[in-house]
This record gives C-alpha cells, sequence and structure tokens, in this order.
C-alpha cells in the first residue's frame, strides 16, 4: 500500500501565504496522479488541484485558480502554494492519489493522507 502524509498546515491571518506538502511513501507513484482536496467546516470534500507527474499538466478548481499552485518534485513529493488567503480557505486539507488524471471526485482517488489543518483568521 500507499502512505501519503500532508505536513505544514496551521494559523496564517487573511492575505498571507502558505505552502503544504505531501510526502508518499509505500512504493512508487509513477503511474499516478497526485491531487489536494480540502473540506471546509460543516461541507462536502471538495477537489482544490492535481498535478500529472509524468507531464506536469495541472487542473484548479475555480475558487483557487491563481491564488493556488500546484507543484511536485521527482522523489513523490507535492505541495500546495496558497497565497492571498482568506478565511473562506480555512478547511482541512487532504493530499490523494489517482491513476486518471482530471479527476475531481474523492471517489476516483485511491489514496489519502490523513489531512492538515489550515486556518485563516485575523
Amino acid at each position: 500500500q500507499v502512505q501519503l502524509v500532508e505536513s505544514d498546515g496551521g494559523l496564517v491571518q487573511p492575505g498571507g501565504s502558505l505552502t503544504l506538502s505531501c510526502a508518499a511513501s509505500g512504493r512508487p507513484l509513477s503511474t499516478y496522479c497526485m491531487g489536494w482536496f480540502r473540506q471546509l467546516p460543516g461541507k462536502e470534500r471538495e477537489f482544490v488541484a492535481s498535478i500529472r507527474w509524468s507531464m506536469d499538466k495541472t487542473l484548479y478548481s475555480d475558487s483557487v485558480k491563481v491564488r493556488f499552485t500546484i507543484t511536485r518534485n521527482s522523489t513523490n513529493m507535492a505541495y500546495l502554494q496558497m497565497n492571498n488567503l482568506t478565511p473562506e480557505d480555512t478547511a482541512v486539507y487532504y493530499c490523494a492519489a489517482t491513476k486518471i488524471f482530471g479527476a475531481t471526485s474523492p471517489t476516483s482517488y485511491d489514496y489519502w493522507g490523513q489531512g492538515t489543518q489550515v486556518t485563516v483568521s485575523s
């Protein structure tokens, strides 16, 4: 199996920036795309962004496009750079992996981390 571990969440003031990290272990993910989801308080888990390992193609939800950037390295790491944060970005953020690039439904993702809390507040 594959393990995904998110880190570097925390408290940030409105307008600030934060970069989340996701570390994958257990087996290579060379055929998998990485994605970020978030779950706002009292709401369903929603798609944020995804990236294809092989070609660096990316996909973003409309709510975070321009402000957020998903990146990866060649050693099973993924990142989510978040800029100009607002209180509406407060959520638990999850890292996930899928074989289907472009998938935005949580049911399409095979592996999940346990989440990291991001709180945007003054």
